[in-house]
């Protein structure tokens, strides 16, 4: 098994015939994804990389049957792409793109939510399961198929974990890369429950930063609830208080959300926490090498 994504996920590209559309629909044609389908209104009855491009995202759906959606769509159209992929039937939506307005995304959240549907970012790099799919800009080289799931607001760090892990010789069941904005569709607390009933997964990288309670809920959901190991990593140590360091998530304010508060909350969870993004993979690799769980 794999999480959320899997060899039977039919992909709809929307925003296909834009620059970023096309080249990682190439991108993820080339892991292995089955990328069904493309849409940009207009465009209809063109491919792109093979794909046909439809006029919309419910025409998409009854001839192509496409059950994800990826979106590129710029963001003053990002949250009328989304409703229009809601509405149609798909239940999981990765949405890249980033600089979405804040009361848009609150607007989307609440809509996927509502009609039972999972949203992936936006601003984010996506979700990968090696040697299945991957829906999303992830890089296809740093992966190989295996067993320890990985869940990341950030995006470059991702990369370089993912990578990190693999030159261990380990390999990847799912990773999911959240996104560093306020407002995400899936958290750390909305991801690990899945990476638990996974059965190809045996422990969980976890990548957080500063700013947000995010981790600090996470560490509650593992004390209370999470059995496999976990191996943790939170960026931004050195960043000062207020200022924003990438992400528009990743702010200190009054105290809260710092580097600090959140390594002690994973630590007291039981989390093995990594001090170096380089340190994560011998952890993970002592983790596999004992076979313990939590």
């Amino acid at each position: 098994m794999t999480v959320l994504v899997d060899a039977h996920t039919r992909v709809v590209v929307q925003g296909i015939t834009g620059h970023q559309g096309t080249v990682h629909t190439r991108r993820m044609k080339e892991f292995g994804t089955n990328v069904v389908a493309g849409v940009t209104p207009g465009k209809a009855g063109a491919a792109v990389e093979g794909v046909p491009v439809f006029d919309s995202v419910r025409e998409a759906v009854a001839a192509a049957r496409a059950n994800a959606s990826c979106i590129f769509v710029p963001a003053p159209f990002a949250k009328d792409a989304l409703l229009e992929a809601v509405d149609a039937g798909i239940r999981l939506c990765v949405v890249v793109t980033e600089h979405i307005p804040f009361h848009d995304m609150l607007v989307m959240y609440h809509y996927a939510k509502g009609k039972g549907a999972r949203i992936i970012g936006p601003n984010c790099p996506g979700i990968a399961a090696p040697g299945q799919a991957k829906v999303g800009i992830i890089p296809n080289v740093v992966f190989r198929p295996g067993r320890v799931g990985v869940i990341s607001r950030s995006g470059t760090l991702t990369y370089e974990i993912v990578n990190g892990i693999t030159e261990h010789g380990l390999g990847q069941s799912t990773c999911i890369g959240l996104g560093g904005d306020p407002v995400v569709g899936t958290s750390f607390v909305d991801a690990l429950p899945l990476f638990e009933e996974d059965p190809d997964t045996d422990l969980v990288v976890l990548v957080g930063e500063i700013g947000g309670t995010a981790e600090e809920d996470a560490a509650e959901y593992l004390r209370r609830k999470f059995t496999k190991p976990v191996v943790a990593y939170i960026a931004g140590r050195s960043a000062p208080p207020g200022k924003r360091m990438g992400h528009a998530g990743a702010i200190i304010s009054r105290g809260k959300g710092t580097a600090e508060t959140k390594l002690a909350a994973l630590q007291g969870a039981g989390a093995r926490v990594a001090r170096f993004p380089y340190e994560i993979p011998d952890l993970v690799a002592e983790i596999v090498a004992r076979g313990a769980r939590r």
